[in-house]
């Protein structure tokens, strides 16, 4: 299996004909590419992203790629509880299987804390929260499809990450990268928590974890749409603009081990994969490696817990 993952490309993605994926951030970057990608090999794909304008135009590029491309932008922003709710209601209506959620969106935070419509830390609120609760509200559609696979976007800075349980959405002590730390943390430890109550139900779900390594993404620039900028802000951002092209690598490579986990039949439900490169950073991908905070199933399950409470979203997990 690992010679066979070391070059998996595009190519290897199996067809995708009479499934349906819904990505979140699928305007621009990492989402983006996973939506053409699953596109073009034959899923119907819904683009879920807070940018309308962004989104609409990501749908007009998959079909001038494949004419007969079945994909559909719907407008969501995960940093609304009620907005999250809404749409999760409106698709369920739709009574459409999920065969694939790919939990994507999120936020490179900047100096100033933001925080969300329902008072949480814009970062955590949007990238974890808000995947929490869509995640357990789609549970129906997903259980209703043959093969079911809820992919969850993390990073290779997870193991920066940690909580501190008294203020979890940073009210103190508040710096740009620290929310992004505990956000892609809690990104790794929901997906492995997730596969740890599948496999106590008995489910068919695969909750699969991944990370991107380091990509050349808008993630930099769309820090700009948060906030007044502060001059660490532009510093920030003028690094990020000299920094990723050398060591990153383009957003198509770096969705690869999104689309190996959203398709490939050697994924397994609790994995974690990343590029095969130096440190991680670049390259087809493999299995990566779990850094000792995202091994803590204690601060997993505290966390999903707490999530529930915040959220008021309780999964219920079938056969």
């Amino acid at each position: 299996m690992g010679e066979q993952m070391a070059d998996w490309s595009e190519q290897n993605i199996p067809d995708q004909t009479g499934k349906r994926a819904l990505i979140t951030g699928a305007a621009s970057g990492i989402g983006f590419e996973a939506a053409r990608a699953l596109a073009q090999h034959g899923a119907t794909v819904l683009i879920a992203d807070r940018n309308e304008a962004a989104g609409h135009t990501a749908v007009e590029r998959i079909r001038a790629l494949r004419a007969d491309a079945q994909v559909e932008f719907l407008p969501l922003d995960l940093s609304n509880l009620q907005g999250v709710k809404d749409f999760a209601k409106a698709l369920l209506a739709r009574g459409e299987p999920l065969d694939i959620l790919i939990n994507n969106a999120g936020i490179q935070p900047i100096t100033e804390r933001r925080t969300s419509a329902d008072g949480f830390e814009l970062t955590f609120g949007i990238g974890h929260l808000g995947h929490f609760a869509l995640t357990g509200l789609l549970l129906p559609l997903l259980h209703a499809a043959p093969a079911p696979r809820v992919v969850t976007i993390s990073s290779i800075v997870h193991g920066q990450g940690y909580f501190d349980w008294d203020d979890l959405q940073m009210e103190r002590g508040y710096s740009s990268q620290r929310p992004y730390n505990q956000t892609k943390l809690a990104n790794l430890l929901f997906a492995r928590e997730l596969q740890r109550r599948i496999e106590q139900a008995g489910s068919k779900l695969k909750s699969i974890a991944v990370h991107p390594g380091v990509a050349r993404t808008s993630i930099g620039a769309n820090r700009k749409q948060l906030g007044p900028y502060h001059l660490v802000d532009h510093l920030i951002t003028m690094i990020l603009g000299l920094v990723m092209p050398l060591l990153g690598q383009p957003a198509a490579a770096g969705a690869l081990p999104t689309l190996y986990g959203a398709t490939s039949e050697d994924a397994q439900g609790g994995g974690f994969y990343g590029p095969s490169g130096f440190g991680e950073m670049k390259g087809p991908p493999k299995a990566a490696k779990i850094k000792p905070a995202g091994n803590d199933m204690d601060a997993a399950q505290r966390l999903w817990a707490v999530s529930e409470q915040l959220t008021g979203v309780v999964y219920r997990i079938s056969h």
